[in-house]
């Protein structure tokens, strides 16, 4: 406050600031005009504990990281996708991002981890070293107030969640939404949608939300995969040739050793990179300085007004990593599939898929015979049907058999009751042509859903309906008759039918390759294409189980319908049950054995040895 008096200078005493007025000025003044790699190399400093070079966080250690990183100020981008090979600094971004959002754009955050055990151990090991380590965050970070769970700072807070907890998933709206290595999430279930959907719920009522999603790929069928294929732009990252200067994408089939005469780690130490466009050779010293001038570039662009948008980087950017050792890794794993798979995901980033089993609508639709729906062809001698019970619906299949399992679909539906199933099972279908009508034989009926309505049915339909289930392991052989186990159900004793589905769905996948003919797999003209998209909707792909690989059956997408596949495996059994195997045998003459002759005494062979003694020869 000034005070003014003639003739004498103008003076004005001064007052002193208090604490709550600066943090209330601190307050009022606006975040730093800097984006994500930038608040990174100002604020961040990695911890010894988790990181192979502690110290201030640079950018040019990984530059491939940057273009990542700001892409969460692009005000235009709703949602990043990060397909990754392991260790090149994935979740590194993830948390400088979260660190910015903190600091400069305080909203709730979720971060998401496979499980909770890790989801804490992230919290542990990585957040809470990445807070203390940077004083803008620690003063804005309230440790008595948080939890393992919850993390609570100025105006905001982080919820760590396993994404094997639902009801957390789908507690709280959030507006920055972090999603670390997806493909190791657990499935959906048919309660719940899956993981990644009930997060992204609850960012809907933030229009300005900001998603994060990011993981080394599995398979085709994975989360960041199909990420990846539905992304609206999909960028890569070139670097300029040290040789020719022209900008190339670093490619696995471009590094090459030596052929063979030496141990597979001695071919691995001549590995180098040839450059696709003028063919010199690039080695390992190259590298940093191809990565420092860097940069990425649209591959693909499905829209002008890109709201997702999808990197895709593998282990030959990564400035830690040098070309023999990702020879030798090939080198080693090329003849083991479980460890050509981990190669294959781990450091080429790209999906395993190792099937011989692949099938698609096309294929089936190419099957259409010239036989109209509801017509049994000529050469058939059975009809067998599948019924796949739902909890609003139950979907039917009809199939006729003949020799060598040649097979086709003469009809398919969706019932609204078991009175409809009753019905048509219990129709008599016409041959195309001369010839007795025929009726179903035995139609198998799923019991996992409405189990009593399905035991009931099949007791009062028990001359030509029995109850199935899919076994929940591989079996030795591919169906097995045991009995209905529950005394107060009219159905106590009759036969259950244990199915290996998997065995059936091979010998499907197989014959429907098959041309139209003996042997095949066949369905009627005009099969529509619902149909189709149903019975080819899993393919066979390896799984890890435990420490092993197997092949099972999946959906190609999640939440894709299979229930006509369900009910063309219930009709294989079924035929195979009444001896579909074997019809090719029936019209075999089998030639009449002939009896044998006793074989002759010593005596007799010398006597017919010796027949010249009588006459004494």
């Amino acid at each position: 406050m000034a005070r003014v008096t003639r003739g004498k200078a103008r003076r004005f005493r001064k007052f002193l600031v208090t604490p709550y007025q600066k943090e209330a000025l601190a307050l009022l003044k606006p975040p730093e005009n800097i984006t994500v790699s930038e608040w990174a190399e100002k604020y961040r400093v990695l911890d010894s504990k988790t990181s192979a070079t502690p110290g201030p966080w640079r950018n040019d250690k990984t530059p491939y990281l940057v273009g990542v990183m700001d892409e969460l100020c692009s005000p235009d981008t709703e949602e990043i996708i990060f397909v990754k090979p392991a260790q090149v600094g994935g979740t590194e971004a993830l948390l400088n991002m979260m660190g910015y959002a903190i600091q400069q754009d305080p909203s709730p955050i979720m971060a998401v981890y496979p499980s909770d055990i890790l989801g804490a151990s992230v919290v542990a090991n990585r957040i809470r070293p990445m807070i203390y380590a940077a004083p803008t965050l620690r003063e804005r970070y309230h440790e008595m107030g948080s939890s393992i769970s919850e993390l609570q700072f100025d105006g905001m807070y982080i919820n760590i969640v396993g994404s094997n907890s639902p009801s957390q998933l789908a507690s709280k709206p959030i507006r920055f939404l972090f999603l670390d290595e997806v493909d190791k999430y657990p499935g959906a279930s048919k309660k719940e949608a899956d993981p990644i959907s009930l997060a992204r719920e609850r960012t809907k009522t933030f229009r300005n939300r900001k998603i994060y999603v990011t993981s080394t790929p599995t398979l085709k069928i994975g989360h960041i995969w199909k990420a990846l294929e539905e992304a609206d732009q999909v960028r890569h990252f070139f670097v300029p040739c040290p040789h020719c200067g022209k900008f190339i994408e670093l490619k696995w089939a471009q590094v090459k050793f030596p052929d063979e005469g030496m141990s597979y780690a001695d071919r691995a130490e001549f590995a180098v990179y040839v450059c696709q466009e003028c063919g010199a050779i690039i080695t390992d010293q190259h590298k940093p300085r191809m990565l420092r001038y860097g940069e990425w570039r649209t591959v693909q662009e499905n829209t002008k007004y890109s709201r997702k948008v999808a990197f895709w980087i593998n282990t030959l950017y990564s400035p830690f990593v040098r070309f023999s050792e990702i020879a030798k890794e090939f080198l080693k794993s090329k003849d083991d599939p479980d460890a050509f798979q981990n190669f294959t995901n781990s450091w080429l980033a790209e999906p395993w898929e190792d099937t011989k089993l692949k099938t698609n609508a096309d294929t089936v639709m190419d099957r259409q015979t010239e036989t109209a729906q509801y017509l049994v062809p000529p050469w058939a001698k059975l009809l067998t049907a599948g019924v796949d019970v739902q909890e609003t619906s139950v979907y039917w299949t009809i199939r006729a058999w003949g020799d060598y399992w040649t097979s086709q679909n003469i009809a398919h539906g969706q019932a609204l009751s078991f009175r409809e199933i009753e019905h048509i099972m219990n129709l008599k279908y016409s041959r195309d042509g001369e010839g007795n009508p025929l009726v179903v034989s035995l139609a198998l009926i799923d019991s996992g859903d409405n189990t009593d309505s399905v035991y009931d049915f099949c007791a009062n339909n028990s001359d030509w309906a029995a109850p199935s289930k899919g076994a929940s392991h591989a079996m030795d052989t591919h169906y097995r008759v045991t009995k209905v186990n529950k005394p107060d159900s009219k159905a106590y004793g009759i036969p259950l039918i244990l199915i290996d589905t998997g065995k059936y769905k091979d010998m499907i996948a197989a014959r429907m390759k098959r041309k139209n003919g003996n042997g095949s797999w066949m369905v009627y003209q005009g099969c529509d294409r619902e149909y189709a998209e149903q019975v080819t909707a899993e393919h066979k792909v390896n799984v890890k189980s435990g420490t092993r690989t197997v092949q099972e059956w999946v959906l190609k997408t999640s939440h894709a319908d299979n229930h006509y596949l369900d009910c063309e495996v219930y009709a294989m059994c079924a035929a195979d049950m009444l001896g579909a195997r074997t019809f090719h045998l029936d019209a075999v003459e089998i030639e009449p054995r002939k009896e044998a002759k006793e074989p002759p005494t010593p005596e007799e062979n010398w006597i017919g040895q010796n027949e010249g003694w009588l006459q004494g020869e």
